[in-house]
């Protein structure tokens, strides 16, 4: 039924579908996972490394964490590519509003602007929607720290915790449980979020060389970015399997005394 109605962008199928942009959807849902957490101090973002070929030159800031202006950063889930185009568009929109304000440009205002030109790409003959979700983590005087998400369809909204790529189903139902609205703190919201990647990503053991962590908050009226190093992320993994290693031995010794 589907070969019919997505052979151009702008055909919608008799249901009201537009194939294109669920096909982008898709592309999505193979990638690395993603995952962003707002705390009460800061915000986390944490993502899925991909290529972990020892042969790479590691040049690069990061393989899936981008930095657009002074007070926003973002993750990318989908094709690599595509998200190079748009982390330079939007590095561009933030760069043109703080010449022409003298000022940074407020967190949903980015993505809004940049989810009007994805919207575009699933409207016009020709053109393909881009294969790529982002969440975007920020800071501005309105509205203090936000935590965004945007889809291929143009679509965004503001989440408290979330998650794009792989397995991002399971990895959300796990936030819903384990995050405490108005009691996280950036360093529980780490702990959270090695918790929730160990439990979804498809490997036996969470290693640093697989997962990389960003983390936002203000220091002396300042917006301070940054990527943990990989002793950091190391020490956070070793913490949790700790603790995962007391829990287990509480539930045999439970479990022996009811036997």
């Amino acid at each position: 039924m589907a070969r019919r109605y997505d052979t151009r962008t702008t055909i919608f199928s008799p249901e009201g579908r537009l194939y294109q942009v669920e096909y982008a959807m898709e592309a999505i849902s193979h990638a690395g996972t993603c995952l962003g957490i707002l705390a009460n101090d800061g915000i986390l973002l944490a993502a899925e490394k991909k290529n972990t070929n020892k042969l790479l030159d590691e040049v690069f800031f990061s393989e899936k964490i981008y930095k657009l202006n002074d007070d926003m950063v973002c993750s990318v889930a989908g094709i690599t590519s595509d998200a190079n185009v748009l982390t330079n568009e939007l590095r561009l929109i933030a760069q043109r509003y703080l010449l022409q304000y003298g000022e940074s440009i407020p967190c949903e205002q980015l993505v809004s602007w940049l989810c009007d030109v994805k919207q575009a790409y699933t409207q016009y003959g020709g053109k393909r929607p881009f294969g790529v979700s982002i969440i975007y983590m920020g800071w501005d005087k309105h509205y203090g720290f936000q935590l965004y998400q945007s889809d291929p369809s143009g679509n965004y909204g503001g989440w408290k915790a979330t998650c794009i790529g792989n397995n991002s189903a399971a990895a959300v139902s796990n936030l819903k449980q384990d995050y405490k609205e108005g009691e996280m703190t950036l360093e529980s919201a780490q702990q959270l979020a090695i918790k929730v990647l160990s439990k979804t990503l498809d490997m036996t053991k969470l290693t640093s060389e697989k997962v990389e962590i960003a983390t936002l908050k203000r220091v002396d009226g300042k917006t301070i970015t940054r990527i943990l190093p990989a002793q950091e992320v190391e020490a956070l993994i070793a913490e949790y399997e700790k603790q995962e290693a007391f829990l287990e031995a509480q539930k045999k010794e439970k479990q022996e005394k009811k036997s």
